[in-house]
């Protein structure tokens, strides 16, 4: 089982800029697809973006235009890069490895004033 840290969540104005990274345990960790998720409260947990391991994005439709995710396989880490933040980018977001049930802890975004 891979093990993933979430981290660079935070408290920031709309408007602003986060980058989240999501680091593996396992050096194998570019032959996954990996998903960012985000959960805010009351909601259910929705797919935000995901890359392949052949670095080939998808977004979906909260983040298409404003986040973008990236990888670097000598770091075993996933970014997520996420402009023009606004207040309903507010939740806790979570890597996973596409079609398995490894997550990591999720670390905190809040747009806010």
């Amino acid at each position: 089982q891979v093990q993933l840290v979430e981290s660079g969540g935070g408290l920031v104005q709309p408007g602003g800029s986060l980058r989240l990274s999501c680091v593996a345990s396992e050096s194998d960790f570019d032959m996954y697809t990996v998903n960012w998720y985000r959960q805010a409260p009351g909601n259910q947990r929705e797919l935000v973006a995901r890359i392949n391991n052949g670095h080939r994005p998808t977004y979906w439709d909260s983040a298409k235009g404003r986040f973008t995710i990236s990888r670097d396989n000598a770091k075993n880490t996933v970014y997520l890069e996420m402009n023009n933040l606004k207040p309903d980018d507010t939740a806790v977001y979570y890597c996973n490895v596409y079609n398995t049930d490894w997550w990591g802890q999720g670390t905190r975004v809040t747009v806010s004033l």
